[in-house]
């Protein structure tokens, strides 16, 4: 995480992912009076409840990066928080009978056909598209340029709001506290999931009241108590490197990440090749042409005899 703007944007995302999430045991439609649900009850809204239930199933559909901010004590309140104005928002809809009607079954018709096509494709591709240890090597070995790295430092923190509670964690560190320990029980980041730990960074990547902090650090040293606009910081320096090569290790997961699209592309051509080998497909190209859309124009050298221009008439004398 690069604490110039990550954080208000993980905050943000996770917001707007827990609003247009699908919250399956929640109230459907909100004004309904709802049976048992399973799990303890986290937050009543009117006569509908949010359980531990609903947000395991809320946090288990979050996408991997939002996961790690929903670990801290601020991303659980923010996203139950959502999930209980996502409830009301219910609650009035059904109030004004926007839950029923012909639009909304055709939307749902076609949001159940995307998810079973979604899921299909899913099962497929994250079977076939492996991609091997061989295949990342060769990567790394043609593209060793775009892994070129500057002077870096590997830094851990503890990110809280108040100098209070910013003092009172590095009393407990000066006494002998496990740093690791207290980020993950202390930290509103959502390195708090990873004992605090930010990875490797350069210079310019975190905001500047950190950077001075972190980079007058020697390794295994922890700093004093650090203001920045996201709140009160305690660092732990854990490395430096010189400028060079990031080794394969590090990198791994980002060439991974470089290679798949490429690998999924090709699966999901052989899938739609497989599919279509053994399926029976008449398309009515007359009936295609005439919806929607723009009609395409004949070429010039296509058109009629009839349609090309008469000869101008001979002027009278």
């Amino acid at each position: 995480m690069k604490l110039s703007t990550t954080t208000k944007l993980f905050t943000a995302s996770l917001c707007v992912a827990a609003l247009f999430g699908c919250q399956g045991g929640s109230t459907s439609g909100g004004a309904k009076t709802e049976g048992k649900k399973e799990g303890k009850v986290l937050a009543e809204v009117n006569s509908g409840s949010i359980t531990t239930v609903d947000f395991d199933r809320e946090l288990k559909n979050l996408p991997e990066y939002l996961k790690a901010m929903a670990d801290t004590p601020q991303g659980r309140k923010e996203m139950l928080d959502t999930m209980v104005i996502r409830e009301l928002i219910l609650q009035q809809a059904s109030k004004d009978g926007l839950d029923k009607g012909a639009e909304i079954e055709e939307k749902l018709q076609d949001l159940k056909k995307r998810l079973i096509v979604e899921s299909f494709l899913k099962k497929k591709v994250e079977v076939e598209s492996k991609v091997s240890d061989e295949d990342m090597k060769k990567f790394y070995e043609q593209n060793k340029d775009k892994f070129k790295s500057g002077e870096q430092i590997k830094a851990s923190h503890i990110l809280v709001k108040t100098e209070k509670e910013a003092k009172d964690i590095a009393a407990q560190l000066k006494a002998g506290g496990n740093f690791e320990e207290l980020a993950k029980k202390n930290s509103v980041d959502s390195s708090s999931a990873k004992g605090g730990d930010l990875g490797w960074f350069g210079k310019g990547s975190m905001v500047p009241a950190f950077e001075k902090a972190a980079l007058a650090l020697k390794e295994g040293q922890i700093s004093d108590v650090v203001k920045s606009d996201f709140g009160f910081h305690i660092i732990k320096l854990t490395g430096k490197r010189p400028a060079g090569i990031r080794p394969f290790e590090e990198v791994k997961e980002q060439i991974k990440g470089a290679i798949m699209p490429t690998k999924q592309q090709e699966i999901f051509q052989k899938i739609k090749e497989e599919l279509k080998k053994t399926a029976k497909i008449t398309i009515k190209e007359d009936v295609l042409n005439s919806v929607g859309g723009k009609k395409e124009e004949p070429k010039a050298d296509e058109k009629k005899p009839a349609d090309a221009a008469a000869p101008a008439a001979p002027e009278k004398k």
